[in-house]
Formats: C-alpha cells, structure tokens, sequence
C-alpha cells in the first residue's frame, strides 16, 4: 500500500544537549532536528548506549539518526551515565540506575517543544537491549520500538554463558573491551574544563566487569533482571526485532514473536552483527527506509502497510561450500504469517551405532557387525574422550564482517567428534527453527558439557557447519539448580541448537556432530571427560518448512542506503584476521583474533582515534586446566590543545579444578607525541570458584 511521504526537510545537528535529572546527574545528548521543528509536532527517538557519541560511535550515528530527522523526526542519541560525556561511572551493563535514568529521558523528550509526545526507541546490541528493557518498564510516551542484535534473556544469549557453559571466546574480551573504553577520557569541548576531575572519577572507580559476571555462573536473579522474557506480558508497545544468522543474539527474535503478545514482527537476514543496510555477509536491504515504514505506522499513524505483512520474514539460506569470509549468502526471503507457525513439520532421524543418521519413519535397526566397525560396543553403545583441540573450527560466535567469522569445514572437528550421517537426501530439504539433538549420555565425571552441531555435507564429502550448541550436563534441569553428574548414569538431555533456515539440496547428506569438549567456545570441564552415547537412542529432529508459494510474491527490500557521514578520513587500518598456530611438540593449540584495524580515523573537527584489540586462546591437549585467554586493547586519541591519551588494557583468564583466575591492568599516558607521561596504572587480580562448570 502506498504511504504518505514527508517532503525531505534540512536538517540541524545540535552537538551537545544536557539531560538533568532528578538526582542532579546530566546525560549528554546529541540531537538531529529539522530546521523548522520549532513549528513542528515531530514524533522522537532515542538511542542510549555507553559508546562515545564524541568519537566512538560519532561517524556511525551521522549515517543515521538524520536521515530519520530530515523525515520528520527528532533524533536523540544519548551517552548512558558514566560514558562519554555524561556524568558518573558505569558499573555495569543493564544496571537499575540506567533503566530509570532512561525513564527521565523518555518523558523529557516527550516535553521538548518539537515532540509530539510519542517517542519510540531503538538501538543493536545494546542499545537494541535497553529498548526491550524500557519497553517492559510502561513509559507512556513510549510507542514502539526497533531491537537489532538483542536478547530477551541475558543468561541464555549474551557474551557470558551460553547452554550453562561458561564462554571462552567473548567473556573477557567484552569485559576487557568495556574496561578500556571507560578509561577514555571526557571531552573538554563537551564538559568543560571538569573533563579531568569526571575523567579521574572513572579512572579510580571503574572496574573489571567480569568479577562480577563470575560470581553469577548460573541463572540468578542478577540475570533475570533485565530479562524480559521473565514477563512478556509487561511489554505492550509494537516491538520490531530484527537479526542475522551469523549474529550472537538471533534466537531472541523468534522467541520474542513467540512470548509477545502486542503488535510485533520478526526479521532475520543473513549478517552478523551489524546494521543490515551495511552488515555483512550480504545481501544488505534497505533498513532505514523499512525502519521508516515502522516509525510512520506506529509514531505517525500512517498506514504503510508493513503489519500486512508476514510476522516474520527471514533469508533462506541455500548450501555453501564453507569459507571463512562470506561477502554474500546465497538465498531468498520466504516469510511466515504466524510464530510458531503451525506450517512447520517436525521430522526426527535416529542416530544409530553404526554412525548412520536414519529416518525414524520405518527405518531398520543398525547392523551389529557395521555398529562394531565404528566404534559401539556389544550394547550399541558409543564412546569418545574429549579432545581439548576440538573447536577451533566453530567460527565466530557472534560474527561482526570480519575476515575468517564463518566457520571452515568441519571434517577436522567431525574427525574429534561421534558422528552420525544420513544417506543422501532423495530431494530438497528446508528448516527453519531450532534442530534439536536429544542424547541418551553418559558421563564419566560430574562436571561434562557436550557440544552438539548440524553439518551439512556435500557429495565431495566437504562439510559446512549449519548450527551449533554447548550445554552444560549439569543444568540438566535447569540453568538455576546445576547438580554434578553421577558418573556412569544415564541421562536424557535434549540440546536445542541456534535457530537457522537452511536449505539442503538433494544429493547432500546431513551429519550430526558430538563432542565433549568446544574450546574456544565454551570453557573446558576441569577433567577430561569421556561421554558415552546409547546408539539408537539418541536423535534428530528438524523444523522441516515446506515450500510456500507466497513466499515467490513478497514486497521485495528496497535498495540499501548509506548516508553521507562526517567527512572523516581514514588512514590506514586494514581487515582483522583470525588464524591458529598447532604446537606438535607441547600438542597445543594457540588461536589469535586480531580485530579490525580501523585505521587512523581524523573527524572534522581534527580529533584523531586509533584501536587495536587482539584475542589469543591457547590450550593443551589433554589438559583442560591449561585453557589461558590473553586481551589486549589499545587506543590513542589526539584532541588538539587537549593533548594525546594513550590507554593499554590487559587482561588474562586461566584455571584450575576449583576456580578462575584473572588478571587486569589499565596504563594510562597523556602529553603530546614523544613527550608522554604516565598518569595512571592499576592492576586487578580475582578469583572465582567454579560453580558447575
């Protein structure tokens, strides 16, 4: 349906507006209005992360927040207190503190002389996390929001833990991250001349967050807190929540639609974690525009058409040999009128001793000389030891257009794993949803986790990871209540895997793949671990998505835009790389994560910012208490008058078979280049009792 379109308007950038609130503490604002919003009704939005709306975020919001303001809408990104220019330290992520100071900016924004007193919020990652969140919270003036890259459940979905494993890949490098961006100094232009007392402030106060991530290990009331899958009654607002299958955060969005009962929809492409106007691997669409069509139907009260549409609109990804970079993913949009959509067929395999994948519908029993041949005892029963290199090949968890995200081929894991493989399949087979592995496991330790993938497998028997979960043995009836495993008991788990829409051709094989071990993933169990798995006993089942002709008739995405930005330049920089060097004399393997080198980036204004940020993951063979994490993050920043900041931040996790152990250290040096002193240095050390893990 055609819409009403706003004629394009000039836009004004204010740079800096304060937000006072109730306890005194301002939060800085950068606003984007018309130029004639003085005689305008103008509906808001907010954007509120911790990410330096004067440099960290300033080149990505201008691509932005005025393109929806030269449509007739007043933009309002805010530093959260205790970042960037706003007041006060930032203890942690999703704290109380932020929930009702974003209450006040919500309803100040409603106030301003330009709004028409309906806002809407929106923001990725975290910022796609505290629109959930304030949704939950009832503001009135808020009225829809947009959630990118976001979970409802802080436990199940973040960078900590994930099936009740502890993360090795994200835990203390996010921690690390965060520790390091809030010993950036303040800007003088924006806080005056009190930009060192606020910068010494964060200096002295802030805080390694992963100590007090450890002290959570299972799912507590600290989690739940700001998870709004606790209550999605409490969430009335229209939510849009939108993902990417090579994205962290993705299963959040079918459960959204799912748990939510207001007006909602689901999109999910096929990037990672970024914007999908510029996120790779493509194809990108036009976001803004579709945002657009959001923001008029909901803020406006324009019909666009967009709740006409499918509930849930996803890419359907067609079979590709595996590489480590992907520009752009093979496949269609298809679309689902309702979720759960009562379309989808369920259909289970029996994963049998002889490591055949078999149809459950009719299909006969292994042969006991093949069974004996792959590995099954007399019982049909099937046995690894935990190789400490497995998962070395799972990719990225949370995949950001880096070099080597995607995962390679899985013949060097599969050959570290029990396997079950199917014959091949007679014709297409699509799903979309959560394959779930259902294992009859035993276990010969009381603390194990297991590592459950799907593998799609070419005739030239190449093989492409599909989807992926850890889970830890001992949340086996819940991630609240962990209870050590009774080795040599049987048990039934069912290990959901990460929701995806996958197409596998004719001809092509599925496998799935099983491990005691998924570093560097999940952390290790602190004994190696043999698991044993009753073949016959143990399935698969797929969402199987038949065809739908409607699918072949969907509105297609329009072009995807990228505004002009601030005229910044770029010197250098270059892609990240992600690469694994194996040890054959100490049988080890150390894998390193170089992110992306940005490169010198000069703003307008002559401020200069520079980060480099490596991950090394090591570990040994058969020694799980020697998984070693190493960070380091650094940063220059040039400001002028202001001077040159050069901030070091590392950080190192190791183990042993009752506790974590981590080192951080922040070095701070100011003056002007070859002339710096150093003007501050701490060191943190902590330890955490493993707690099931």
């Amino acid at each position: 349906m055609a819409r009403d379109v706003d004629s394009l308007r000039a836009v004004r950038q204010i740079d800096y507006e304060w937000i006072e609130l109730r306890d005194g503490a301002r939060l800085a604002a950068r606003i984007w209005l018309p130029d004639d919003a003085a005689a305008s009704s103008l509906p808001g939005i907010l954007e509120a992360v911790p990410y330096r709306l004067s440099d960290g975020m300033a080149t990505r919001d201008v691509l932005i927040h005025p393109w929806w303001a030269a449509r007739g809408y007043g933009c309002v990104r805010v530093d959260l207190r205790g970042s960037g220019e706003s007041d006060g330290v930032l203890d942690d992520e999703y704290a109380p503190q932020e929930q009702e100071d974003l209450l006040e900016v919500i309803a100040w924004i409603a106030r301003q002389p330009w709004c028409s007193g309906a806002v809407g919020m929106t923001g990725i990652s975290w910022g796609g996390f505290n629109s959930l969140q304030l949704a939950a919270r009832r503001p009135p003036a808020l009225k829809a929001i947009i959630t990118l890259m976001s979970t409802d459940d802080r436990y199940a979905d973040d960078v900590h833990y994930k099936g009740g494993c502890l993360m090795g890949t994200d835990l203390l490098h996010w921690s690390s991250c965060m520790l390091h961006w809030q010993c950036q100094p303040p800007h003088e232009v924006a806080v005056g001349a009190r930009w060192r007392d606020l910068w010494r402030l964060r200096l002295e106060h802030n805080e390694p967050w992963v100590h007090t991530w450890l002290a959570h290990q299972r799912r507590d009331d600290y989690w739940k807190h700001g998870s709004v899958c606790e209550n999605y009654a409490a969430i009335e607002v229209p939510v849009y929540a939108v993902g990417g299958w090579a994205d962290g955060y993705t299963n959040a969005v079918p459960r959204l639609l799912e748990g939510l009962r207001g007006p909602r929809k689901g999109l999910i492409g096929p990037w990672g974690h970024g914007f999908p106007h510029c996120a790779a691997p493509g194809p990108a669409i036009g976001f803004l525009q579709e945002s657009l069509r959001w923001w008029d139907h909901w803020l406006k009260g324009r019909d666009t058409g967009i709740m006409d549409e499918p509930m849930l609109r996803v890419w359907m990804q067609e079979s590709l040999a595996p590489s480590g970079q992907i520009a752009d993913r093979p496949g269609r949009w298809v679309g689902e009128d309702r979720w759960p959509s009562p379309r989808l067929e369920p259909r289970s395999w029996r994963m049998d001793a002889d490591g055949v994948l078999r149809d459950a519908a009719g299909a006969s029993r292994a042969d006991p000389e093949a069974a004996a041949a792959h590995g099954a005892d007399g019982g049909g029963r099937l046995r690894i030891r935990g190789s400490q290199l497995c998962g070395v090949d799972a990719g990225a968890w949370c995949a950001e257009g880096q070099p080597s995200d995607a995962a390679p081929d899985q013949r060097a894991a599969e050959g570290q794993s029990l396997c079950f493989t199917s014959a091949p399949l007679a014709e297409r087979l699509e799903i979309l949803g959560h394959p779930v592995v259902t294992l009859d496991v035993v276990a010969d330790r009381p603390l194990a986790l297991v590592a459950a993938r799907l593998d799609d497998v070419s005739p030239a028997g190449v093989s492409a990871l599909v989807a992926q979960q850890v889970f830890n043995l001992t949340h086996r009836d819940g991630h609240e209540r962990p209870q050590a495993l009774e080795p040599g008991r049987r048990y039934c788990v069912a290990v959901r895997l990460d929701a995806i829409a996958h197409a596998f051709p004719a001809g092509h094989r599925l496998r799935v793949a099983v491990s005691p071990t998924y570093w560097p993933l999940a952390w290790p169990s602190p004994e190696p671990v043999e698991l044993t798995l009753a073949g016959g006993e143990c399935r698969l089942e797929l969402p199987v998505r038949p065809p739908r002709l409607e699918d072949d008739k969907l509105a297609a995405f329009e072009a995807p835009l990228v505004p002009p930005g601030l005229g910044a330049r770029t010197i250098g920089g270059g892609p990240g790389d992600r690469a694994y060097v194996r040890d054959l004399v100490a049988d080890s393997v150390s894998w390193t994560y170089h992110y992306v080198d940005g490169g010198n980036v000069v703003l307008p204004n002559g401020w200069e910012t520079e980060e480099w940020n490596t991950v090394t993951y090591e570990v040994r063979e058969d020694d799980p208490l020697s998984a070693t994490v190493h960070v380091r993050v650094e940063s220059v920043l040039r400001r002028g008058d202001q001077g040159r900041f050069h901030i070091v931040t590392l950080g190192q996790m190791t183990c042993d078979a009752s506790a974590f152990f981590i080192e951080d250290e922040v070095r701070v040096t100011e003056g002007q280049d070859g002339d710096e002193r150093e003007v501050f240095v701490k060191t943190w050390r902590h330890e955490a009792p493993r707690d099931f893990v």
